[in-house]
């Protein structure tokens, strides 16, 4: 548990987000202050790795869906760890200082992640390390890589920032900007309050609306045992697609190649006119009834836009179909194209 779980007003989160502070009394107030580039969220509940020695990026390239050969100090980067049928399994934050590459992983992860790379070292020059419980996780609206001398940073390379008119994929196609400016700080757990300073803190409540409003996938959260890359836009930012073999490359390149994905995100606005609002997980269903077309994997609150979520429904869905999430209604806006 977060020691800033102490701080007045702290409410601790639930589910994946437990250990840290859903927020501090003010969710509405703390999504402003981090979008105005505040305040910062504590995401100690993250897992940390460590890799070293002098064969851990051409080997973590070797495994993973993004290009980390030669990966310059203290660039970020993001790949995906997939099953053999190319299944995502996990989504790997990934920054180099040099001599050491740190990952940070998805709350509960970091042991699975640090126990399967071991797996994989074979004859080769490298040593895995789950140092969870030595560091913290800070989040904080800065799109600034690190510098030699500061804590390292992984700057999420999701497009934005939020306004942009156009950004760009992995093949120069274009998607509206819908990005933002984020990146997670890497600092030993006796320094993480120093790390915060005199800055407000935001919880993690108000982290997800933003991450929602920006179509940000989040491993465990918006995938399922069956997610494909595809389905979640992550070719954006996670896969490369002209580089070698890994695990789970044919299915990567089968289906960028024909083109249709099983299924597909999609971005919600929520009726808020009732009490509640609906879980993640609830089935969406056509406005005049019927079979479940999809789900919904993130729900949130967002300061200005109300109940927003992300979804996972059919490919071929009608994109101006209006659903229904336990008697809600819910309005699409597309991501992923059927």
């Amino acid at each position: 548990m977060s020691v800033l779980l102490q701080r007045p007003g702290a409410v601790d989160g639930t589910g994946v987000d437990a250990g840290v502070a859903a927020h501090y009394g003010n969710p509405h107030r703390e999504q402003r202050l981090l979008a105005e580039g505040l305040a910062v969220v504590d995401l100690s509940h993250r897992g940390v790795v460590t890799v070293t020695g002098a064969d851990r990026l051409s080997w973590l390239h070797s495994l993973t869906t993004q290009q980390l050969v030669d990966l310059p100090a203290r660039q970020s980067a993001e790949t995906l760890v997939l099953s053999p049928k190319g299944h995502v399994e996990h989504a790997l934050h990934v920054v180099d200082d040099g001599t050491t590459t740190w990952i940070t992983t998805e709350p509960g992860a970091a042991a699975a992640v640090a126990g399967w790379l071991d797996s994989m070292r074979f004859m080769l020059r490298v040593e895995v390390a789950d140092v969870s419980e030595a560091y913290a996780v800070l989040g904080e609206p800065v799109a600034r890589e690190s510098a030699p001398g500061e804590p390292v940073a992984w700057v999420d390379p999701w497009p934005g920032p939020v306004g942009d008119t156009f950004c760009y994929g992995p093949e120069g196609e274009e998607h509206p900007g819908h990005g933002r400016a984020w990146r997670e700080l890497v600092v030993p757990c006796a320094e993480l309050a120093a790390a915060v300073g005199d800055r407000p803190l935001a919880g993690t409540w108000a982290a997800e609306a933003l991450r929602v409003a920006a179509w940000r996938p989040r491993a465990g959260v918006d995938t399922d045992h069956r997610t494909i890359p595809h389905e979640l836009d992550w070719l954006r930012t996670a896969v490369h697609l002209h580089k070698g073999c890994y695990r789970g490359q044919e299915t990567v390149a089968r289906v960028k190649n024909l083109g249709r994905p099983p299924r597909r995100v999609v971005f919600l606005h929520l009726d808020g006119s009732g009490h509640v609002i609906p879980e993640p997980g609830t089935d969406l269903t056509p406005l005049e009834g019927g079979r479940a077309v999809g789900r919904l994997t993130t729900v949130a609150r967002h300061a200005e836009d109300g109940p927003i979520a992300l979804a996972l429904v059919k490919r071929n869905l009608d994109p101006g179909m209006t659903l229904l999430a336990d008697g809600a209604s819910a309005a699409q806006t597309v991501v992923v194209g059927g």
